[in-house]
């Protein structure tokens, strides 16, 4: 009789255990709208710099060594390596419910051509943002990480 008595105490313990640990309020994985929100606040504080750019697996990331990118209120960023100055801008949005960075540089040519896409953020901090894209075209994946100086 004990043992038919412990089957439902054990069932309703594990039942109880799973529903607490898979929370909708679980701040490890924020939403899209989170993400959007976090890269919104974040971007416009302070400079950054580009600490990772691989293209396809092949490790870019020299090609922004001495710029410091500013991203404005107003939507414009700003790419500065002494005097040469790169300009473009930046905006946030969801393409089917991925939270997106759009950059777009003027340049359209080199390295800030390159970075001109539709990111997927992958997360954010206060001080650093990762991105990833995936081509339309042949599927090869992007990775753009941008570290505070």
């Amino acid at each position: 009789m004990k043992k038919i008595f412990l089957i439902p105490v054990l069932s309703s313990i594990l039942l109880l255990n799973l529903a607490s640990t898979c929370s909708s309020d679980d701040d490890s994985n924020p939403s899209s709208s989170q993400l959007i929100i976090q890269t919104q606040n974040s971007i416009v504080s302070g400079s950054w710099r580009v600490t990772l750019f691989s293209e396809d697996g092949v490790v870019q990331t020299s090609n922004y060594n001495g710029y410091n990118f500013t991203f404005n209120a107003n939507a414009t960023v700003e790419a500065t390596n002494g005097t040469t100055v790169r300009t473009g801008t930046w905006t946030t949005g969801t393409d089917d419910s991925t939270p997106k960075l759009i950059l777009t540089f003027t340049a359209t040519t080199g390295p800030f051509e390159e970075i001109s896409e539709d990111w997927r953020i992958v997360s954010v901090t206060s001080s650093r943002i990762e991105l990833r894209h995936v081509s339309g075209g042949d599927g090869s994946i992007d990775l753009l990480t941008f570290q505070k100086n």
